[in-house]
């Protein structure tokens, strides 16, 4: 690990700290947008590039291929600011999600060492795989309207279903209910629990021999977790998709951008369909996009915080100059 690294792990206030990850997160949200949204467009495509027989139910929907077509794509027919749809919901879900996380995560820490009479007697790796999961669920339950509100507008094209984020809230209230906030709960909860799960127990198994390596551009920190998010995310990938098809089921389901999306029954019936349709390779429709989001993320997330960090700790100490 860096000596810079090291040192800023250590400086600043309880606030400034957590004002600099607010803003990094937030940052690095706003950079990485374009990459989410084709990431979602990619999931919720259910038709095959190479089965020309599955394109007559389009609806005049688009045909993604790649990552980069369809970014350009969006770019083209919805201009610049289609890559950003669905940006202000994703930065509050970032927000509380984040702050219900690191919270519940800390709390469930505490929990399990007092259950084990401060002896410790819980393994390291267990203890982090459980308050990871109960941390990963309580986020998520917590945070989930928001997560469907992003997903949702992202997922429309020119012909908007919501003109704006009162009205999808109202519409949503008014057509499907409170659940209608909830849909794809089920396997957003059974999709967390083990990523969190895998990415902590991951990351502390991978931060200690990472971190001893001298890297030029990053510490072992950063790589541990890049990995850990890597292994996290291709396991329980599949989920995810379903929860993103799931998300725009309800009396909107045929007005999205891709209008061909079929009308699953339950978390259990959507995987069937999924594998009776698209075979397996259809669980991992942006797969590809999703793992290359990681790196982005987390170097502008680093990149953002020291220096936010250093701006928050300058404009405390000009206060108590002033004072």
């Amino acid at each position: 690990m860096s000596g810079k690294s090291a040192s800023l792990k250590d400086e600043g206030s309880r606030l400034q700290v957590v004002a600099a990850g607010a803003t990094a997160g937030l940052v690095a949200r706003f950079v990485t947008a374009p990459l989410d949204v084709v990431k979602i467009r990619l999931q919720l495509q259910t038709h095959s590039l190479s089965d020309p027989l599955t394109h007559r139910d389009l609806h005049g929907g688009p045909i993604y291929k790649g990552t980069l077509q369809t970014m350009r794509h969006i770019a083209q027919h919805e201009g610049i600011t289609g890559l950003w749809k669905g940006n202000i919901p994703a930065e509050l879900l970032y927000v509380c999600y984040s702050a219900a996380q690191f919270t519940a995560y800390r709390q469930a820490t505490l929990f399990l060492q007092r259950l084990a009479g401060g002896e410790n007697r819980i393994p390291k790796s267990a203890e982090t795989f459980i308050a990871g999961a109960s941390a990963g669920a309580v986020a998520t339950a917590t945070t989930y309207p928001l997560d469907l509100l992003r997903t949702r507008f992202a997922a429309q094209g020119n012909d908007r279903v919501y003109t704006s984020l009162y009205r999808a809230v109202a519409d949503i209230g008014r057509d499907e209910g409170v659940r209608g906030f909830y849909r794809g709960l089920s396997p957003a909860l059974s999709q967390i629990i083990p990523f969190m799960g895998i990415f902590f127990a991951s990351y502390e198994t991978l931060r200690v021999p990472m971190g001893q390596l001298s890297l030029p551009f990053s510490s072992g920190d950063a790589l541990a977790g890049v990995a850990a998010s890597v292994v996290a995310k291709t396991g329980s990938f599949p989920l995810d998709l379903v929860r993103k098809r799931i998300q725009v089921q309800g009396p909107t389901r045929n007005k999205y951008i891709h209008k061909n999306i079929p009308e699953y029954s339950g978390m259990v019936g959507a995987v069937k369909t999924i594998l009776q349709r698209e075979g397996l390779r259809g669980l991992y429709r942006g797969l590809t996009v999703s793992l290359f989001k990681a790196a982005p993320t987390s170097a502008v997330t680093m990149w953002t915080y020291e220096r936010s960090l250093k701006l928050y700790m300058k404009l405390g100490e000009k206060r108590l100059g002033d004072l």
